[in-house]
């Protein structure tokens, strides 16, 4: 089959576009004929060394695909072959052909398959530092910084689901139109971002802040929270890890929480499935619409990876094998 390969960790130029030995489906497993496979961030840190895991090499990227069951292992009870389904598979996912364990794989029926990986990892993650993580409350106010992108937009439809007030954050005008067509009741710049919120809320604060973003924005952030907020810290995409002076947390009683959304896939794989269900069901409904801004050949990885990895990108990037 082909696939993308990263023989090394390196710059994005030097992934390969070749072969790789077809998957088997051993135990609990399927075999995924791949019609999508989901571009995300930590896929480029991940083929450069970058990321929290170092997987051995060879190895094929991409962390979610949806596709046809293929071939199915012999424990496998709930799926059959011609099944379309979606699957969080860690690696593989950027090839024709993708194994997964039947436990991290869910029908789909006739949904779209780039709409499917968005639901994956893009909206999953947002779930569940919102529903988990924030525990955020129908009438908060809730700041999504890098509001444009596949999980800002998922952040900001599904903050409005549970009932907050979203004020969307973009680097552009453009990005801005994104955000508000995605539910944001209001969406501002990243220029006095703390006096802009401060403004916004009456000087009251944000009671949770979903951060992809890291740098200068988080550092306004910390300044602007409300009595009893929660920052959440999802990702650095500013490139900078910025240092927190604890002391905020102390005199304005706030919490900093982690949100690892690969982590909790694994150490809590019953809520997990529920949270899937649920984004799936709020899908059907159309209560969420995943933003799919292109679909690229497969062979064009390490150029889409580069765009996401430059805040380049507005919604969610696809490649189609």
């Amino acid at each position: 089959m082909k696939a993308i390969i990263c023989n090394d960790f390196a710059p994005l130029e030097q992934l390969e576009y070749g072969d790789m030995p077809d998957p088997e489906a051993k135990g609990s497993e399927v075999v995924i004929k791949v019609e999508a496979a989901g571009v995300n961030y930590p896929d480029g840190l991940l083929v450069q060394g970058l990321y929290q895991s170092r997987p051995e090499r060879p190895f094929v990227p991409g962390m979610e695909a949806a596709g046809v069951v293929e071939t199915v292992g012999p424990d496998v009870k709930g799926l059959k072959v011609g099944d379309r389904v979606a699957t969080i598979c860690q690696l593989g996912g950027y090839a024709e052909k993708v194994v997964a364990d039947e436990g991290r794989v869910f029908p789909i029926g006739d949904m779209d398959g780039g709409d499917a990986c968005a639901l994956m990892v893009a909206y999953g993650t947002s779930h569940h530092a919102l529903k988990q993580r924030a525990d955020l409350k129908a009438g908060e106010t809730l700041v999504v910084l890098g509001g444009a992108g596949a999980t800002g937009v998922a952040a900001i439809q599904i903050g409005k689901i549970m009932g907050a007030r979203v004020i969307a954050v973009c680097s552009s005008d453009e990005k801005r139109a994104i955000a508000l067509k995605a539910g944001a009741d209001e969406a501002i710049g990243y220029e006095n971002l703390k006096d802009q919120l401060k403004e916004m809320t009456g000087g009251k604060g944000v009671d949770v802040v979903y951060d992809v973003v890291g740098g200068e924005a988080f550092d306004a952030c910390s300044r602007s929270m409300a009595r009893n907020g929660r920052l959440l810290i999802i990702g650095f995409a500013s490139g900078t890890i910025p240092k927190f002076p604890v002391n905020l947390a102390l005199v304005k009683e706030y919490a900093v929480v982690g949100v690892f959304w690969g982590n909790f896939t694994r150490a809590e794989p019953e809520v997990y499935a529920d949270n899937m269900k649920e984004l799936i069901g709020w899908y059907q409904s159309g209560k969420v619409k995943p933003v799919v801004e292109g679909r690229y050949p497969l062979a064009e990885a390490a150029e889409v990876l580069k765009r996401v990895l430059g805040r380049g990108a507005t919604g969610k990037l696809v490649l189609e094998p």
